[in-house]
């Protein structure tokens, strides 16, 4: 259970709307690299994960994956907050505005929507924290791309601290993989699944 705080863990306050700003920013909310893929794959790894500081960070990062969610959300909500139909079209924004007004709605920047395809929960500690790590830094490849091409300072502030977290993330995803390889046999940890196998079998020896 989460107590919900009604804030922003970043404070968005966007003075100038640009539709062609919030077709790019809403990648970060339902890309293949964006914040619900995160949120879900941290949140569902955690329940098979054998050690306990590993389900705590997934748990802590998936948590917190949720608030970065917020905070796509309200940069791409004020971005487009009171423009006109025909300005919304005029900033590229037209085939979003004809299937979704200026609401909120998980895609990529290409307009691919969300789907659960785009992340993993494989049930192999190994696996998923090997997953975690690349997905950490892929966001944080999106976070560069996007402070490349905008140049608003409302708008670049926020994206600045969600990259930052993001490094922060992949931090903790790597302390992880070391206390998971420590409690491991060290010369082989792929020996076998501690998800899944109770102890290594013949084949694993």
């Amino acid at each position: 259970m989460w107590i919900y705080e009604k804030r922003l863990e970043f404070p968005v306050n966007i003075k100038e709307p640009n539709a062609r700003l919030a077709k790019f920013i809403m990648s970060q909310y339902g890309g293949p690299d964006g914040e619900i893929s995160a949120s879900m794959r941290y949140l569902s790894q955690r329940y098979s994960m054998p050690y306990n500081e590993c389900k705590a960070a997934l748990t802590d990062i998936g948590t917190e994956e949720l608030a970065h969610m917020e905070i796509i959300a309200a940069i791409v909500h004020q971005l487009t907050k009171n423009l006109t139909a025909d300005q919304l079209v005029e900033q590229g924004f037209g085939p979003y505005y004809i299937d979704h007004g200026t609401g909120i709605w998980p895609q990529a920047a290409a307009g691919i929507p969300f789907n659960a395809c785009e992340f993993q929960s494989k049930g192999d500690v190994i696996t998923d924290l090997h997953e975690d790590l690349a997905a950490e830094q892929k966001a944080r490849s999106t976070y560069d791309n996007i402070l490349r091409v905008v140049k608003d300072y409302d708008v670049c502030e926020p994206i600045k601290f969600l990259r930052e977290r993001e490094v922060v993330h992949y931090q903790r995803f790597g302390e992880c993989l070391r206390i998971t390889q420590e409690k491991l046999d060290s010369r082989n940890f792929y020996a076998f699944n501690p998800e899944f196998d109770m102890q290594p079998g013949p084949y694993q020896q």
